[in-house]
This record gives structure tokens, sequence and C-alpha cells, in this order.
């Protein structure tokens, strides 16, 4: 995959990777702003007994044990009350320093190392625990999300309201004043393939409060909510106060970070995104995203213009040439009308590629040529360019994937394009995780209850800790490294959704936003590029109070994670992997390690549950 830097980078696959001079060990904490936490270890109480008992029965072997990293335990002071929604690569404190044209300065601008902030990021005063799903869909506390501007301005069109101490989500919506749920169903009716399982994926650009989001969410449809931190405060950050997926992002200069080929659906509900101008390059990178027999939804202008030009401050003549240049566009990037009905205008991409080989001379959009990866999109600039799906992509289009749920259990075509990539890796795979996420229940009773709704998967491979928790009540957000094997189009193929991120840098959503964050061996593989203290500052950031990560590392970093962890006021356990002891050495440890070492440092999991007095 190209990346930031312009080179390609590949890494083998995680699932099969032998952790050099270390064991993997479980590290579960929970987060709180101002306890202090303690972190308890029997290292002293066993390690005589322990290299005793070893040694009676192993040979000393010849190479030394890698000593385990150690960094002097630093406290972090608590940052300013005006950072308490602190977005650190869409800071508006840094917008003027960049240009407003075609909105450069509301995509992903990070700090440089010395402006990086080292402090706790605080909640507003009244803070309290988020209401929990399915009710917190309708309502979440007001100080959790304390803005006014947006109540004010959109009050009158029920994206919510205030009502006492809570936001109220009525489901209403510019172009839905009937209701959400009303303007669902008449969507559902033009695409019946939301009914049957076939639509799984979706995006909603311009989000809002992520109404559409949420009531899809009960039709079987995941949804990811994109919306920029703009003028309308803190969109993204309403929708994951009421446990719905949404993540920071706005159309502009470069692409989105999601693989080609990948959503379902796309839906814009007067999202006010110029789709028709600078050469249709915002709609171009939709094509890019959606699977070939994807929809693309818009409702809004100019669709229905013909009974709705005299609210939109403009002329007939004009939306009827707007929606006139809309559908040639549309049409010389191979989407289709697929059904109209009243606000509602439904096309779909062409799932044959015969219509991208009449793409030839001067016809524009002309055809992205092969020196820009299709998936590549991490920092990687818009080009005018139709993207042309690969013709062995057609078991990827949608109607010839499974239906959603057998969907999740099918290794996709796209698996073939990993190293090491197969069904019965898939599998393997599967079984692998649905195993941890057992043991991870009885070490975490709260993982799978409506304590835990928001979770992230940091690191993942094919989304297989998503996949073994798909029957409790949460979602996960799959991040793959820019840096790491592509898979995230596997796991979008799967029905899962996710993103690209490198974890140098400060992920795409406000804090307080997830309830869990898991990680495999993410230190083993980063810890070469990026600061370990700067990657737990950021998880702190996006913790809720009260919440938990679970950090599945190899011994080698565990006693620098706990030290930097009692900076951050986190309390940790360490537990017993699933396999225990004598397995997890088996299975991972290398043969040159000293097992007075492993049996010292064995596998941990630890819990952290504190609250913010």
């Amino acid at each position: 995959m190209k990346h930031k830097d312009g080179k390609y980078h590949a890494q083998p696959d995680k699932s099969f990777k032998v952790v050099p001079a270390t064991l993997l060990v479980l590290v579960l904490c929970g987060f709180s702003f101002y306890l202090g936490g303690i972190f308890c270890s029997e290292k002293n109480r066993l390690e005589g007994k322990i290299v005793q008992d070893v040694s009676k029965t192993v040979s000393s072997p010849k190479e030394p044990a890698v000593s385990p990293l150690q960094i002097k335990s630093v406290a972090f002071p608590e940052c300013t009350a005006d950072y308490q929604d602190y977005t650190p690569c869409t800071d508006p404190r840094r917008w003027r320093k960049y240009g407003t044209h075609r909105l450069t300065f509301l995509e992903r601008h990070c700090p440089p190392m010395s402006e990086r902030k080292q402090c706790l990021v605080p909640p507003p005063d009244g803070y309290k625990p988020p209401i929990r799903w399915p009710k917190s869909r309708d309502e979440c506390w007001y100080r959790n999300v304390p803005y006014n501007w947006i109540n004010k301005q959109k009050s009158n069109q029920n994206w919510l309201r205030k009502q006492g101490e809570k936001f109220m989500f009525p489901g209403g919506g510019t172009m839905f004043p009937r209701g959400v749920g009303a303007y669902v169903d008449l969507m559902q009716d033009l695409i019946p393939g939301i009914k049957d399982g076939t639509v799984r994926t979706a995006i909603d650009t311009g989000c809002g409060v992520a109404s559409w989001g949420g009531d899809l969410l009960d039709r079987g449809v995941l949804t990811v909510s994109l919306a920029p931190r703009d003028n309308h405060e803190a969109q993204v950050q309403f929708a994951l106060e009421r446990g719905i997926p949404a993540i920071l992002g706005v159309i502009s200069t470069q692409r989105l970070p999601f693989p080609s080929n990948s959503f379902d659906m796309a839906h814009c509900s007067r999202c006010l995104i110029p789709w028709t101008e600078f050469g249709g390059i915002y709609l171009l990178e939709v094509h890019r995203i959606l699977r070939p027999g994807g929809f693309w939804v818009l409702s809004g202008p100019p669709v229905n213009y013909k009974n709705r030009w005299r609210g939109w401050n403009t002329t007939v003549e004009e939306q009827k040439s707007d929606y006139d240049k809309l559908q040639d566009l549309l049409t010389s990037m191979c989407f289709k009308m697929y059904a109209k009905k009243d606000d509602i205008a439904v096309w779909q991409k062409s799932s044959d590629n015969s219509c991208y080989n009449k793409i030839a001379g001067d016809v524009y959009p002309p055809k992205c040529d092969d020196s820009l990866e299709p998936d590549s999109a991490w920092y990687t600039p818009l080009r005018p360019c139709v993207v042309v799906p690969k013709p062995e992509l057609k078991k990827s289009a949608l109607g010839s994937l499974p239906k959603w749920p057998e969907r999740l259990q099918v290794a996709p075509q796209r698996i073939s394009n990993i190293p090491g990539g197969s069904a019965s890796a898939l599998k393997h795979d599967d079984s692998k995780w649905k195993v941890r996420a057992k043991h991870y229940k009885k070490l975490l009773p709260a993982l799978g209850t409506d304590e835990i709704r928001n979770v992230m998967d940091m690191n993942t491979v094919y989304g297989g800790f998503a996949a073994a928790l798909i029957d409790d009540p949460l979602w996960v957000m799959n991040v793959v490294s820019s840096y790491a094997t592509n898979t995230l189009p596997v796991i979008y193929d799967r029905g899962l959704i996710g993103a690209y991120h490198d974890w140098c840098e400060a992920f795409s959503t406000y804090p307080r936003t997830y309830d869990l964050l898991h990680l495999d061996s993410l230190f083993t593989a980063e810890s070469h590029r990026c600061d370990m203290k700067y990657m737990l500052l950021e998880m702190d950031r996006i913790l809720r109070p009260k919440g938990y990560a679970l950090i599945r590392e190899s011994s080698y970093f565990v006693d620098a994670i706990a030290s930097i962890a009692k900076g951050l006021r986190w309390n940790c356990r360490k537990e017993d992997t699933e396999y225990g002891v004598t397995k997890e050495k088996r299975e991972t440890a290398p043969l040159h390690l000293q097992i007075a070492h492993v049996f010292d440092l064995k596998p941990f999991t630890s819990i952290f549950k504190t609250w913010k007095q």
C-alpha cells in the first residue's frame, strides 16, 4: 500500500507472526481521569521459586534473554478546560494556517512533534456515564456534549432538542421532516436489497447527528457516519455519544481512509457537497469507495427540483441545469438511474466492466492509470479520474456476495490478494478469536453487556475480534495500519466496517468516544516508528471515563506499558491468556528465550475500572 511518505510498505500477516524474544501478554486496562493507578505484579514473590523450578527441567539457553523495556514513570498533568473536546489533527486553533479552497483546512493537519500535548484531556463539567444502548439512540446527557449552537440552528428540523438535562433525538432531518423512519421506509421500497441482507455496509457523507445510520442498525445495515469538525459543531461526537459508528472526515483534496470497492451504499441528504464542481472530483471519490453494483442515494438539491426549487433560493432553470449536469456526470462514471420517488433519487454503480471499456480518448473523466493503487488512501490526493474495478473482482460486486449474515463467514475473493491469505487462513483466524473473545468475557464481564457499546480493534487483520462479538450489543471500528498488509477490503467484503490509520498520529474522533480499545501486538509492530507514550496518550484521549483498554502484547513491552499507564492514572492487572502459560509458551515463545524470564513475566491481563470522583 502506498503511504504518506510515497513508498509502499507491507508487513507479514499478523496472524502468523513470531514475536521475537517474548511471550504474548494480555493487558486489560480501565481508565480514569483523576484516580491514581495501581499496577500489581507478583514478580518479586514468584521470581526465586520460578527460576529454581525451571532450572531443574530446562537447560540454560546459549543466548541471553532480552531484557524487558523499562521506562521511567511520568505523571501527566490535566489539560486546561478549553481542551475538553481536543481533536489534535482537526483542531480549529490551527485552521488559520491552512487554505479555505475546497475546505482544505477541515482535513487532517496533525501538529508537529514540538506542539504535541502531553496532558490528559478532561471531561466537561457535569459529565456523566453515557446512557446505555439502545436508549442512547434517542437521548444523551447535555453536559456530555454541551453544544447549544446546533440545538438552536437545527431544532426546527428536528435534528435534536434540549429537554432538561438531556438532548433528545426525534429522528428528524432537513429532508425527512416526518422522521427518519418514514424516510428510510421509502428508501427501502426503492432499494429492496436493504430488506434482504444484500446491502450491509453504508457511508453517510455529511451525517448530521447520524439519525440515518442509527435507523439502519435495526435493519441490519452498518453505517459509517462521516462529517467534518465544522460550524455544525460535534456531529460526529453526537453520533458516537448515541452509540452510532462515526468518524471525522471530509471529501476535500485527499482520499477518504477507506479501500476501493467497499461500501454497498453511499448516502447524501442535503449534505451541501458540490458534486458537479471541480470536475466532479468529490463524486469520483464516492465512485471509488462504492463497490460494483452499489447504490448512491441523494436527497435534496437538485432532486425533485420542480417542486422544491422555491425553497432553495434559486430558480427552476438553475436547478434543472444542475440536475442535468449531475446526471451526465454520473453516466460518464458508469452509474445508472436505479429508482426515483419524491425527494429521493438512487443511482447504481455498474457491475459490468463493458461500460468502462468505452471510456477512451478525450472523454472526461478519464480512466485512472496504473500509477496509483486504488486502495491507497492515507494522505493520498484525489485525482480527477475514474478508478475502474478490476475484472477479477466480479465476485465482490453487490449481488454476487452472499447476503448478510452468511457473508460474514464466507472467505471473500479479495483474500487471495493478501500474502498467506486463504479460506483456511480466515477460518483459522475466526476460530482463534472465538476462543479469545470467550476468554476476554471471563476477564471482563462487561463485554457482551450494554455497558460496552463503542469498540475499536486498533490493529486488526481479518476482523476476527469483531466477528466473534457479532451477536453482542456493540459495534467495532476495525483499524488497519497504513503500514501493514492491506486487509481492510476483506473486512468490508465480510460486512464489517473499518478505516486505515497510522498510530503515530491521533485518530479522527473526539475525546471520550469509545468504551473499549483492543490491540494485539500493536507496540511490537509500530514501536520502531511511533512513540509509545503518545500512542497511550491518544488511547487515553479517546477512551471514555470508566472505559477499558485490552492490550495483548509481548512481555518486552509490558513493564513499560504499565509504567506509562500509572502516569495516565490507569489501574492495570495482568492475567493468563486463554491458553495459560504452558501452551502460550509452546506456541509463541522463541526457542532462545530464557524460560525463567518467560515465567517471570508470564502472560497476564490487567483490568482497571475507576471513575472520576
